[in-house]
């Protein structure tokens, strides 16, 4: 990739481009969602909630994710110039951005993240990403729900015909007109101690439950 070409796509023109790219392509999907009303009772109840996904399936649930606005939604995002574009795009879907991963930055993000579901009670969390390996619960999930008491619901996509790209995370992108199933799956609370054999108990169970809703390619 050019220096050039890589000066256009991290400047905020380029970002609206790929925001109402989204926007567009979203359109042509054919949305079905299943078991959402569960979690968001929660909500209503004053209970935090934090959805969690595999970082292979995003996409699809960009354009829907749009309509959590009204909740102040939060989400860690990587300090990364790729990371850069996503938050613009999660920023502009009405998503609060706290920028950090594993690999940089990540401390101040996720007291940026806790502080928020503190506040506002809702946030989602990439459970492998920004870098994987794929399919490997990293310990934030469990340490924001811990902190913050929250609901972890988790979160899976499906498409009936969609191109899995030859990234690290085997990249979903569903075709366009494809029927596409977002469903939230059984709600799961931790409970808060300090055992650090339970806290990778909790990942372990984490990492199973999400596991059949993954993508693996051989």
């Amino acid at each position: 990739m050019s220096k050039k070409f890589k000066s256009i796509i991290y400047t905020r023109p380029f970002m609206l481009f790929v925001y109402y790219f989204i926007q567009i392509y979203s359109m042509t999907l054919r949305l079905r969602i299943v078991n959402e009303t569960k979690w968001q009772n929660l909500l209503g109840q004053n209970k935090p909630v934090l959805l969690c996904a595999w970082h292979q399936q995003f996409f699809a649930a960009i354009r829907h994710f749009s309509t959590y606005s009204q909740f102040n939604p939060g989400i860690m995002i990587s300090q990364s110039r790729d990371g850069e574009l996503i938050a613009g795009v999660a920023n502009k879907i009405g998503w609060h951005t706290a920028r950090g991963s594993s690999t940089r930055g990540g401390k101040n993000a996720m007291g940026a993240m806790i502080s928020h579901i503190k506040q506002h009670g809702f946030g989602a969390h990439i459970l492998d990403g920004p870098t994987g390996p794929i399919g490997k619960v990293k310990a934030g999930a469990i340490k924001i729900a811990k902190e913050t008491n929250a609901f972890i619901v988790p979160f899976y996509i499906t498409s009936e015909n969609a191109w899995f790209f030859k990234s690290w995370d085997r990249f979903m992108l569903p075709k366009p007109f494809s029927k596409v199933t977002l469903t939230f799956g059984d709600i799961i609370q931790f409970t808060d101690d300090n055992d650090k054999n339970s806290f990778e108990s909790q990942r372990l169970m984490l990492e199973t439950t999400m596991l059949p809703g993954l993508y693996m390619p051989r």
